[in-house]
């Protein structure tokens, strides 16, 4: 659930806009509510909190099991909150070409990739070298739609990068600008979640999760029919059967 609201850093971020124009009243002035004014800092806070959650969550499993990965996580996370900052600095100083611009392209350069390549080795555990299939993994559970694999992929890669649509100068405004990359974040982790659940599905079988039975490491003198686990005894053969 935590990685949902992290695609909506857009929708959250604009709660305030969205009251403050409200008790304004939808004059002219409207756009005084935006990155100028003094509720920009609060629109930061809503927008990052969802990452700031999960980066605790990290932590914390990090804590319980040591695993590096988790670190590696966290940094991920780490990494989309400084990008925010950066945006949220530069949309707050007018939106002009200068240093917080470049510095907000260079952090969303290092956050796109360090996303992208978590998304593809540890989320959807795809790029799997000597795999049945190329560049994805030994299961699928798409058989019969590989090709959406690699359109996925491709699309992840694309939309990861869709903020190079501030660059131009010339252009639609800023902030319908935001909103065409909102909506696209909100696209792209659609698409995300079919594959985030697919791996997930397979790690569960992988771990008798899903299974009926677990098997077991010796074999019983019985026979396991069903939900019920009786044991059914050899009959004798003076045996009558009463009728």
């Amino acid at each position: 659930m935590g990685d949902q609201f992290c695609s909506l850093v857009f929708t959250l971020s604009n709660i305030t806009l969205i009251g403050c124009v409200y008790s304004q009243g939808l004059d002219a002035d409207w756009r005084k509510c935006g990155s100028a004014s003094r509720l920009w800092p609060l629109a930061f806070i809503l927008g990052v909190l969802p990452f700031l959650a999960r980066l605790i969550q990290s932590f914390r499993r990090y804590a319980d099991s040591k695993l590096s990965t988790h670190l590696i996580n966290a940094g991920k996370y780490g990494a989309g909150i400084v990008n925010y900052l950066c945006y949220f600095i530069w949309r707050h100083r007018g939106s002009h070409y200068d240093a917080a611009f470049a510095l907000w392209c260079l952090c969303n350069s290092f956050y796109s990739i360090y996303a992208c390549i978590w998304d593809f080795l540890m989320d959807w555990s795809i790029l799997r070298p000597h795999s049945r299939y190329f560049l994805l993994r030994q299961e699928l559970v798409y058989t019969n739609h590989v090709f959406m694999y690699y359109f996925a992929i491709a699309t992840n890669i694309l939309l990861r990068a869709s903020w190079v649509f501030y660059i131009p100068v010339n252009g639609p405004d800023v902030m319908l600008r935001s909103f065409i990359l909102g909506s696209l974040e909100i696209v792209r982790r659609v698409i995300w979640n079919f594959y985030r659940l697919e791996n997930e599905h397979l790690g569960n079988i992988d771990q008798y999760r899903v299974t009926r039975e677990v098997p077991l490491p010796y074999t019983l003198p019985f026979e396991v029919r069903g939900d019920l686990e009786e044991e059914i005894p050899e009959r004798a053969p003076w045996a009558v059967t009463v009728r």
